[in-house]
């Protein structure tokens, strides 16, 4: 869970990968896993869809019992509010989801208004008129 997920764990990151554009996310799930590189797109073995990961540096030393370095994976589910804006996250949001605009490497990122299912604040709403101008 995001919550869990303490800025120690995530110190050897470099940079984010995202597979898709996060600015018209709300939120996304996050996690540590456990994988076999410390770059490269990790292999997606849960339900929905991988929406971005991190690239460790190397400086990044791997578990001795395993051999795998722990890497955040950005992810989404089928019922997630992007595929079912009226479903379970119609409003609040996943425990490990934090807001992409939050998000930067080595940085957990946290909620916001927006990933809650709030109303968008009036910055927010401007910014979004302007561009579909």
């Amino acid at each position: 869970m995001s919550a869990l997920i303490g800025e120690d764990e995530i110190s050897d990151e470099v940079e984010l990968v995202w597979l898709e554009d996060v600015s018209l996310l709300d939120y996304v799930r996050q996690s540590l896993d456990r994988l076999p590189t410390r770059r490269g797109r990790p292999a997606y073995h849960r339900d929905g869809r991988m929406v971005g990961y991190a690239l460790l540096g190397p400086q990044a030393r791997a578990s001795r019992p395993s051999g795998t370095f722990r890497r955040r994976v950005f992810w989404l589910l089928p019922h997630d509010r992007d595929c079912d804006p009226e479903g379970l996250y119609g409003t609040g949001a996943p425990s490990e989801s934090v807001d992409p605009r939050t998000v930067a490497a080595k940085a957990k990122g946290h909620k916001t208004e927006r990933s809650e299912g709030g109303p968008l604040s009036s910055v927010i709403c401007e910014m979004d008129t302007r561009l579909r101008l």
